[in-house]
C-alpha cells in the first residue's frame, strides 16, 4: 500500500514531506552552540560533523516501515493455511484481511496528538508495542474473533508509524541527506511485505506472525541508543536537550549554530499560522485541489492494488499456477521497481510517470481477467497460468513505478500550507476508506467473477488515465505559487467554457 500521508511536525497538523524539504527561515545572529553553553576550550567553526548518527537513527526508524510492510503482506501466503486450520469462510478471511486498514486509518488519524504527545520516539514505541501485542494474539489465535483482534491492533501500530516514521527521520536529517534517507521509508515498506511473502511460503502462519515481532524488537531496543528529534524538542522548550540532540546527530565538533537558530525561527513561524479548517477546503478556490487529491486517491485504491496484494497467493491458486511460485515472483518485482520509480519520479515528471503507470495497471488487469475467462471458457488453457502470472506482475511493477508513490507527491504540492493539514486528513480517510473497500469486496468478487473483478479494476485504470490528462497538472520544477496558479487557472477556463 502507498501510504505518504504526513502531519505539520510542529503543530501536529497533516504535511508532507516535502514542507520539511522548503529551506529554513535563517537568522542572522549566532547563538551559542553546544560546545560552548558546556564549557568547551575551543570552538569549532567545523560546518560538516559526522552523520552515523543520523544513519543509525534512520536504520532504526526504518524497522517500522519494515514492520509496516510485514502486516501488509502477512495476508497473501497464509490465506489458505489460516482457512483450513481455523475453519474460517471467506467472509471471515475478508474481514480478517481488511481489518487491518480500518485499524491503520484510526492510527493515522490520531497519530499527529500521539506524536506530539508521547514524542517521535515515544510514538514509535507505542506503535511496536501495539504490533507486538497483535502479532501475539494471531499467534494464538484459536477463532476468527482473536484473529480479527490482533490484525486491529497490527494495523493501528502500523498506522501511526506511516506517519511518524517519515517525519521522524525528515526531522533529523540533514537537509542534503532529507530526500534520500526519507526515500528508505518506502522502500523498506515493500521489502518487508515482499520478505513476508517469500518467507510466508516456506514457514507456518503462526510462525510467520512471530517474525512479525523481530522489526519491533530491534525497533525497541535501538531506540535506546539514538536521540530524539530536535525540532520536536525544541517545539516543546526544551532547549538544553534540544541542543544535545542535534549536536549528537551532527557529530561532536560540528557548528550547529545556524541550524539551531534556523529550527527555532520556523517553528516561530509555523506556530503564526491560522489554524485549518476542513470546511476551508471547500471554499471556490480550493475545490480544484481537492477534487484533484481525492480523486487521485480514489483511483489509486479502486484501481485493485490491496485486494490484489491482500491475497496474491489465492489469485495465483485460482489461474492454475503453484502459489509459492507466483507469491515470490510476486515479491522479486515489487522492490527493484519501486527504486526505478524513486529515481524517474523528479526526471520523467508526474503526468508522465502517473499515466504510464495507469496504462501498465490497465494492461495487467486487462491480462489477468482475460485469463480467467479463457480458464473460465475452457479456451488456450496451456497458456492461462502464464497470462495471469504476466497479468498480475505487469500490474504490481506499473503500480510500484508510479501509483503508488505519485499520487501523494502531487496531493503534498497542490494544497496551500494554510489548509494541508485539513487536506491530509481527508485524502487519508480517503485513501483508508478505499484500502478498507478494496480489501474486504475483492474475495467477493473474484467469487462472483474472476475475470468481471479484473475487468472493473482494468476499467478504473483506463479512467485514471483521463482523469490524468484533463484535470492534474504537472508539478515537476514548479513553486507552490505557480502550482496554485496553474489549477486555478484552468478551474476558470472550465468555468468560461461551460
Amino acid at each position: 500500500m502507498a501510504i505518504g500521508q504526513f502531519r505539520d511536525v510542529e503543530n501536529g497538523e497533516n504535511n508532507t514531506l516535502e514542507d520539511l524539504e522548503q529551506p529554513l527561515f535563517i537568522k542572522q545572529e549566532k547563538i551559542v552552540s553546544y560546545e560552548d553553553e558546556y564549557g568547551s576550550d575551543e570552538k569549532s567553526t567545523e560546518k560538516s560533523g559526522s552523520i552515523w548518527m543520523v544513519l543509525l537513527s534512520t536504520c532504526v526508524a526504518v524497522c517500522g516501515s519494515f514492520e509496516f510492510g510485514s502486516c501488509v503482506g502477512y495476508s497473501a501466503p497464509t490465506q489458505s493455511a489460516i482457512r483450513e486450520d481455523l475453519n474460517l469462510s471467506l467472509a471471515q478471511f475478508s474481514m480478517f484481511g481488511s481489518i487491518l486498514t480500518i485499524g491503520a486509518m484510526l492510527g493515522a488519524i490520531t497519530s499527529g496528538r500521539i506524536a506530539d504527545f508521547l514524542g517521535r520516539k515515544g510514538a514509535m514505541r507505542m506503535s511496536a508495542s501495539f504490533c507486538i501485542t497483535g502479532w501475539l494474539a494471531i499467534f494464538f489465535s484459536k477463532g476468527a474473533l482473536s484473529l480479527d483482534i490482533g490484525r486491529f491492533f497490527t494495523g493501528y501500530g502500523i498506522g501511526v508509524f506511516s506517519y511518524v516514521v517519515p517525519i521522524f527521520i525528515a526531522e533529523i536529517a540533514p537537509k542534503n541527506l532529507r530526500g534520500a534517507l526519507t526515500t528508505l521509508n518506502q522502500l523498506m515498506i515493500v521489502t518487508g511485505a515482499s520478505v513476508a511473502f517469500v518467507i510466508g511460503t516456506i514457514i507456518s502462519w503462526t510462525t510467520l506472525a512471530l517474525t512479525g515481532i523481530v522489526p519491533c524488537i530491534f525497533l525497541l531496543v535501538g531506540l535506546w541508543f539514538v536521540p530524539e528529534s530536535p525540532r520536536w524538542l525544541a517545539k516543546i522548550g526544551h532547549e538544553k536537550e534540544f541542543q544535545i540532540a542535534l549536536q549528537r546527530l551532527r557529530g561532536k565538533h560540528a557548528d550547529i549554530s545556524d541550524e539551531m537558530a534556523e529550527i527555532q525561527e520556523y517553528i516561530v513561524t509555523l506556530q503564526s499560522l491560522p489554524k485549518d479548517k476542513l470546511l476551508d477546503l471547500f471554499k471556490s478556490e480550493h475545490i480544484s485541489s481537492v477534487i484533484i487529491g481525492v480523486g487521485l486517491m480514489v483511483f489509486q485504491q479502486f484501481g485493485g492494488i490491496n485486494g490484489i496484494g491482500f491475497y496474491a497467493s489465492q489469485t495465483f491458486e485460482e489461474a492454475g499456477i503453484s502459489s509459492k511460485t507466483g507469491t515470490i515472483a510476486y515479491a522479486c518485482v515489487q522492490v527493484p521497481i519501486t527504486m526505478v520509480g524513486a529515481m524517474l519520479i523528479d526526471k520523467s515528471g508526474r503526468r508522465p510517470l502517473i499515466m504510464v503507470s495507469a496504462t501498465g495497471t490497465f494492461l495487467g488487469c486487462f491480462l489477468a481477467g482475460t485469463s480467467f475467462f479463457l480458464k473460465g471458457y475452457g479456451l488456450l488453457l496451456d497458456w492461462v497460468p502464464i497470462i495471469a502470472v504476466s497479468g498480475v506482475l505487469t500490474y504490481i511493477a506499473s503500480f510500484s513505478i508510479g501509483m503508488g508513490a505519485v499520487p501523494w507527491v502531487i496531493m503534498s504540492e497542490i494544497f496551500p500550507i494554510h489548509v494541508k493539514g485539513a487536506s491530509g486528513s481527508l485524502v487519508v480517510l480517503v485513501n483508508w476508506l478505499g484500502a478498507w473497500a478494496i480489501s474486504y469486496t475483492y474475495n467477493f468478487l473474484m467469487s462472483w467473477s474472476s475475470s468481471g473483478t479484473y475487468y472493473i479494476y482494468s476499467g478504473f485504470s483506463l479512467l485514471t488515465i483521463l482523469f490524468e490528462a484533463k484535470l492534474v497538472p504537472e508539478t515537476k520544477g514548479k513553486t507552490l505559487e505557480e502550482i496554485q496558479s496553474c489549477i486555478n487557472s484552468d478551474r476558470s477556463r472550465r468555468q468560461d467554457i461551460s
